[in-house]
């Protein structure tokens, strides 16, 4: 076996594992619906069956398509919004210690709240529709970016920014070619948990006074009984944020070759 497949080998036998896993899911869904199907005649709605012919289904027809765009939309842009305030405070905050001291302890503090904990304020003073379900989404997202980029500016090689100043570089050119490249590999591992935090709170801001989303959806399908189209949805939710998760991985490998970060 020469080097080169030795790659090969172990690409092959992740993937091979990662589809033994899902087909493990896929065997203990069926089992619990069957346990859950002798006491409660519903749960086959439920079923592995059922949910992926209702998944066809809703895709054939079109009708998961403005509800998943609008929320891969509220995704990105609570994402962008949380990467312009999160990387310039993580800059900051990383680049002085006492600005680090005043401010860990009120981060660590807001950090703990848990955002639907906002909800109610957000509504307040947004009304309903998009503007608090945006704001939700970004200060999830801005924590995991803002501590990330931070712990990336600490570790910066202090050599660098000295020779930077020897050599007369102004503070644009410090941050842009060695504060920027230095810390991206931080920042993309703070993008990638923002994404998984997102998505997973999405779901719930969706069903806050808005008519599109997966969330809402969700909600609909409630209301109509039609559990299998429910349980379709969240096959969907776990599939797309399956992807999201997968895309933020590929774009960590890209941008920051192994071992460098």
């Amino acid at each position: 076996m020469n080097a080169t497949s030795i790659p090969l080998h172990r690409s092959s036998a992740r993937i091979g594992l990662s589809l033994f896993g899902l087909f493990v899911l896929l065997v203990l869904w069926s089992l619990g619906i069957h346990v859950l199907g002798k006491s409660m005649p519903l749960a086959g709605a439920l079923s592995p069956s059922d949910t992926f012919h209702s998944l066809y289904d809703l895709l054939a027809r079109n009708e998961l398509t403005r509800h998943t765009l609008t929320s891969l939309k509220r995704v990105m842009v609570s994402l962008l919004a949380a990467l312009a305030l999160g990387v310039p405070i993580g800059v900051a905050v990383g680049s002085s210690r006492a600005l680090d001291s005043g401010t860990s302890g009120a981060f660590q503090f807001l950090r703990m709240i848990s955002p639907l904990s906002w909800m109610p304020i957000a509504v307040m003073i947004f009304g309903i529709g998009d503007a608090p379900i945006y704001f939700l989404l970004t200060i999830t997202a801005v924590w995991p970016i803002i501590l990330n980029t931070s712990a990336g500016v600490r570790q910066l090689n202090p050599r660098w920014l000295l020779l930077a100043r020897s050599l007369s570089a102004t503070r644009g050119e410090i941050l842009w070619r060695i504060v920027v490249p230095g810390t991206l590999g931080h920042v993309l591992t703070g993008v990638r948990v923002a994404i998984g935090m997102i998505w997973i709170l999405l779901i719930p801001c969706e069903m806050l006074g808005v008519s599109s989303g997966l969330g809402y959806f969700i909600l609909d399908t409630r209301d109509r009984l039609a559990y299998s189209e429910l349980m379709a949805a969240i096959v969907l939710i776990g599939a797309l944020g399956f992807l999201l998760d997968a895309l933020a991985q590929r774009l960590h490998r890209h941008w920051v070759p192994a071992g460098t970060d």
